[in-house]
């Protein structure tokens, strides 16, 4: 739905990504603009739950918007989604908002902290805490035998290869380029996704938290021969059959 990096760009909401199996759906994050995105591609009242892999702003505060969408909804409110985030996903969306004294969100979602491994309908997520300055998770999502690895925003780290092992497709950020000087423990460059993608085994590669202000060609190039698979650029819209 979104694939743009740190701020939504001119063709893109920031990240959030629809993932389907056998009449389950599952959203992982929901960045600046991606709920009216979501809304292109499927019922947002028909979304199993949502995972939120940090709570920096591009990943996690559409829920707002989701939130006004679940209370205000014509015909009443239904059953509250689930929301799976980092330990202060629900304090955070309070404030966000802004709500007040005795209000919160517990009649539109049913807010968890994530777990290293739970299942949700036909999908097993497991979680890994990655590298970045807030709690944040990488998200493996398992489905009638298929896997989709998703590096949420992480420095480079071994969990990351871990979590992603034999995935059949590693959907991981690329905010970096080479050749500049990039702050350490903050984000991957694209050669650096796809070294990890190539560590783990995965099957096929898509980049993306593309920053707007980045070369998107640039960014394709720099991972160019790094990992001996098919490598894509995410984009808005973008539909891919998973292993299989």
């Amino acid at each position: 739905m979104g694939c743009s990096g740190s701020f939504p760009g001119p063709d893109s909401p920031a990240s959030c990504y629809l993932i389907e199996h056998e009449g389950s759906r599952i959203v992982l994050d929901l960045g600046n603009g991606s709920l009216g995105a979501l809304a292109k591609y499927a019922d947002i009242y028909a979304v199993d739950a949502v995972i939120i892999s940090h709570l920096h702003v591009d990943h996690f505060i559409d829920l707002c918007s989701y939130y006004v969408a679940l209370k205000y909804r014509p015909g009443g409110p239904g059953k509250p989604l689930q929301v799976w985030g980092p330990s202060d996903t629900g304090r955070r969306l309070v404030n966000a908002y802004g709500l007040r004294g005795n209000e919160g969100v517990s009649g539109e979602f049913e807010i968890r902290d994530l777990e290293p491994e739970f299942q949700l309908g036909a999908f097993t997520i497991r979680t890994s805490r990655l590298v970045h300055p807030v709690e944040t998770y990488g998200i493996r999502v398992e489905a009638g035998g298929n896997v989709l690895a998703y590096s949420g925003d992480t420095g480079p780290t071994d969990r990351l290869v871990d979590i992603a092992r034999g995935a059949d497709l590693a959907l991981f950020e690329a905010s970096f380029l080479e050749g500049v000087r990039n702050p350490t423990d903050l984000h991957l460059t694209s050669k650096e996704a796809a070294e990890h993608a190539t560590r783990a085994g995965a099957a096929e590669l898509v980049l993306t938290h593309l920053v707007p202000w980045n070369d998107r060609a640039v960014t394709l190039e720099q991972a160019q021969g790094h990992f001996p698979g098919p490598i894509r650029l995410a984009e808005p819209g973008l539909r891919l059959k998973v292993g299989k």
